[in-house]
């Protein structure tokens, strides 16, 4: 970054890219913190964080943090049961338990988690963003749970139908989604401006010039919104409930922005990523966002997506977004207040949209029949309970996938002699191959000599070691030498 600033070339392409990432945060930070049912500021005080301080930090020198749409879902969860105040110890919290694993080097085991998770993960949050901000877009309070927010659609339906206001709000919410979805067929010159920026600033505009009543962003001001935990809020963390949403928050954000900063690496031919390094620069992050009660905050790949695209090639970009963020926020409050919720809800209904790997399922199917299953599974869980159980499932099932799929056994039955029987055993006899594994050693038929050879496993795990004896004994055959692998 130093010689960026004595590199008059770089130092403007840095700060133009800046200018950029700064155009995009700005309406996701504010949509961000009004979907998580809190204060607009809060979320830009993250997006403070994520440029000032993570943008300084060593790890990834490109990638973007701030708030994210991935964790709106587990935030106004959060905010219902515990309160606002508890939100900044939870993500406190969370800065912590971050800290720790990236001192302990586990940066680089998050690599390791299933894609078909974390696909399903980000499925799972965009339907549930999806449906909740339809009802933001008309107005109307959402629903707490994913499946009151489906089966309480049609009411949403006949409310808009019915009611004027509804109708009014809902209709600048679907004109900002029609001008998103528009947006990337215009001449690469009007591109220049963010889509969801551009979307925002017209449905602004458009109410304020034809005068309609639908309901605006709150604002209170930057300082006035910074609320630090106090004693009664960290106590709420003594219960499980409130443990599982910090190792929710950590797991979730971790994994996302490590898995952003695998994917910006692709991006451009710079420095790459430490990973542990980056882990504890989310970490100390969240830990700052958690002393001001602001939300959690993750690397964006919208943001960091815009940088590289914008001819960033230094953390100086990332930097400067901060203090473009600060200052809108220190000098130009007022200007949030204009903005119509039907308009964020648009957006997010928009990002929740692009979260959902609808593309990519068909091939999946075909190729991946398992994965598909898994990504499916985790996604429908998170609508039907919540993300940490929704996550574990998933986790739970690719372990029992991936197990399953790498226990491949077989038995061959060869005759050396007469009466005489000598069964091979190859591959990995797992408990999961049980039942086959027997099925074929009590078909074999009766009153020959039966030596069970065991030279070719790779692994033989207890089960099948005790039931493969337990079967000797009773049959009278010979178990043969295992092979050192297993």
């Amino acid at each position: 970054m130093l010689s960026t600033l004595k590199d008059p070339v770089g130092l403007r392409r840095d700060v133009l890219a800046s200018l950029v990432v700064f155009l995009v945060a700005l309406p996701l930070c504010v949509g961000v913190a009004v979907a998580s049912g809190v204060p607009a500021e809060l979320g830009l005080i993250t997006g403070i964080v994520g440029g000032l301080v993570v943008g300084a930090m060593p790890g990834s020198s490109l990638q973007v943090s701030g708030p994210a749409a991935g964790l709106t879902v587990l935030v106004y969860e959060a905010v219902q049961e515990f309160g606002l105040g508890a939100l900044g110890a939870i993500v406190l919290a969370t800065g912590l338990v971050q800290l720790g694993l990236g001192a302990l080097k586990f940066g680089r085991l998050f690599r390791a988690i299933s894609v078909a998770v974390v696909q399903g993960m980000l499925a799972g949050i965009g339907l549930v963003l999806l449906f909740g901000q339809l009802y933001t877009m008309a107005g109307v309070k959402q629903p707490r749970s994913g499946i009151d927010k489906i089966t309480g659609l049609p009411r949403l339906v006949s409310e808009i139908a019915t009611d004027g206001d509804a109708l009014t709000a809902f209709a600048v919410g679907a004109g900002t989604i029609v001008v998103l979805m528009l947006w990337k067929k215009l001449p690469s010159r009007a591109q220049m401006v963010p889509a969801a920026l551009a979307a925002v600033a017209l449905a602004t505009a458009v109410t304020a010039l034809a005068g309609l009543s639908v309901p605006h962003v709150e604002v209170k001001g930057l300082l006035s919104a910074v609320q630090p935990p106090g004693t009664g809020d960290f106590s709420s963390l003594a219960s499980f409930a409130a443990l599982s949403t910090v190792v929710a928050f950590a797991l979730i954000a971790s994994a996302e922005s490590l898995f952003s900063a695998a994917a910006v690496d692709r991006m451009h031919d710079g420095p790459r990523t430490d990973y542990n390094k980056e882990l504890m620069a989310q970490g100390l992050g969240n830990t700052v966002c958690g002393v001001l009660g602001a939300l959690p905050m993750t690397a964006v790949i919208v943001r960091s997506a815009a940088n590289v695209q914008a001819g960033a090639k230094t953390s100086l970009s990332r930097i400067l977004h901060g203090l473009w963020l600060l200052l809108f926020a220190a000098l130009l409050p007022a200007a949030i207040g204009v903005i119509p919720l039907a308009a964020l809800a648009g957006v997010l209904v928009h990002s929740g949209c692009k979260l959902i790997p609808v593309k990519e399922l068909g091939p999946l199917w075909r190729e991946h029949r398992g994965e598909a299953v898994v990504l499916a599974v985790t996604a429908i869980a998170i609508v039907a309970t919540n993300m940490f159980e929704g996550v574990l499932l998933g986790l739970l099932l690719a372990v029992i996938k991936t197990a399953w799929e790498t226990s491949h056994i077989h038995l061959e039955v060869h005759e050396p002699a007469e009466n005489r029987l000598v069964v091979s055993v190859t591959g990995n006899a797992t408990f999961l191959r049980l039942p086959r594994m027997l099925e074929t050693l009590e078909a074999l038929p009766q009153g020959r000599v039966v030596e069970l050879d065991l030279s070719q496993l790779r692994h033989l795990d207890h089960a099948c070691r005790t039931a493969l004896e337990t079967w000797a004994e009773r049959h009278g055959a010979t178990l043969g030498a295992l092979s050192k692998a297993a």
